[in-house]
């Protein structure tokens, strides 16, 4: 265990490899605007998002920059490079690629935690469940690669869902993790994630720059910018403090397995979505939004904002309603966003951001300045 330490730059460099297959599922929703085509490139998303967890517990357990280790994380970075270049066809032509790419990238990691637990019987057992679990995942994600689009997203949909289930079901007693460096893993795949969606803003805006391309790639930072605030404000903050101060062992993994693991992904995947979003607007701003890339955007919003409200009730079973009442509201709009002009909806979600954002600033005062003093104290 490496108490105290930052993350490592090759960790910094195994998640630019991520950058890509998350642009890469934002291409393959794009690519197919469709109610299957969101479906498709969510079940991508998260299949990729479980393969990165496992990489954020194994390197609170062994030293990313030790020489072999080194060496295997090389080797995984290029299967998961492959992944992201197999999936914007992942449910057609590359479907096997992907699914072979995607086994090499979990083998790795089931190899690393192999080494790691050699000294240790307790983690070995884990190890041992979670190899299982793998391999039945692994297992359907390439047999459903041989089946049509329904077959496919069925069989990898139930391969996430057996796969996630493992950790849940047989235990959290024999993980270990450095809190610190745990939670800023997911802070900074957070950041990857709103990095990405300035991507496709800039990707969707190459039709050229006019007045409305300028309006709306302004009001599309700051619905990014207002993203960033809604987590690192204080939610990251308290996130963090909370994993440390929870008592090592079981109760400390099963906190981290929830919250960031389990939780974060709508993070995650809301930003993913609102991302397809923006690019058809910046794409296409003179037009309405159609009714699937308008669920994207507001339901992608929506999304993020009550993965925020069940991390606060899993941290201190409380309900932010504010949070949770806007997320309603937002996907209620969705059959009206058609309806109107793209920047209108945009300019409509940043400013019901904003509110949220200086009413929380100014009702948690005091409290909020201590949560954010006790952070830059201990950094």
């Amino acid at each position: 265990m490496r108490e105290g330490e930052r993350v490592k730059p090759l960790e910094l460099f195994f998640d630019l490899v991520f950058v890509l297959a998350l642009t890469q599922c934002t291409t393959l929703m794009v690519e197919h605007p469709t109610w299957e085509g969101l479906a498709d490139g969510v079940i991508v998303l998260a299949l990729i998002w479980w393969s990165w967890v496992g990489y954020a517990w194994l390197t609170s357990v062994v030293d990313p920059e030790e020489g072999a280790v080194r060496i295997v994380l090389f080797a995984a970075m290029a299967g998961l490079l492959l992944v992201a270049l197999a999936v914007p066809d992942a449910f057609g032509d590359t479907g096997l690629e992907f699914a072979l790419a995607y086994g090499l990238v979990r083998a790795a990691h089931i190899a690393l935690f192999v080494l790691a637990s050699r000294d240790d019987p307790v983690l070995r057992r884990s190890v041992g469940g979670l190899a299982a679990g793998t391999a039945v995942g692994v297992g359907l994600v390439i047999g459903g690669s041989f089946l049509d689009a329904g077959g496919q997203l069925a069989v990898w949909g139930l391969a996430l869902a057996l796969d996630m289930a493992e950790p849940y079901f047989f235990g959290a007693e024999g993980w270990k993790l450095v809190p610190g460096h745990f939670a800023e893993r997911h802070w900074l795949i957070v950041i990857v994630a709103l990095g990405e969606t300035v991507v496709a803003l800039g990707v969707g805006s190459e039709v050229g720059l006019d007045l409305g391309i300028a309006v709306a790639a302004m009001l599309g930072i700051a619905l990014v910018s207002e993203l960033w605030w809604l987590y690192f404000d204080v939610v990251a903050i308290l996130g963090a403090q909370r994993l440390v101060q929870a008592a090592e062992g079981r109760k400390r993994n099963e906190l981290a397995r929830d919250v960031f693991s389990y939780m974060h992904f709508l993070l995650v995947a809301g930003i993913e979505l609102a991302a397809v979003g923006l690019h058809e607007i910046l794409a296409h701003v003179d037009e309405p939004l159609k009714t699937v890339p308008a669920f994207a955007l507001l339901g992608g919003v929506a999304i993020y904002l009550l993965g925020h409200v069940v991390i606060r009730y899993r941290h201190v079973r409380t309900v932010n309603r504010r949070r949770g009442l806007l997320a309603i509201l937002l996907v209620a709009l969705v059959p009206l966003a058609p309806e109107l002009a793209a920047l209108v909806v945009l300019g409509s979600i940043t400013a019901l951001l904003a509110a949220v954002i200086v009413y929380e600033t100014r009702s948690y005062g005091e409290d909020r300045a201590r949560v954010r003093r006790s952070f830059e104290t201990s950094g």
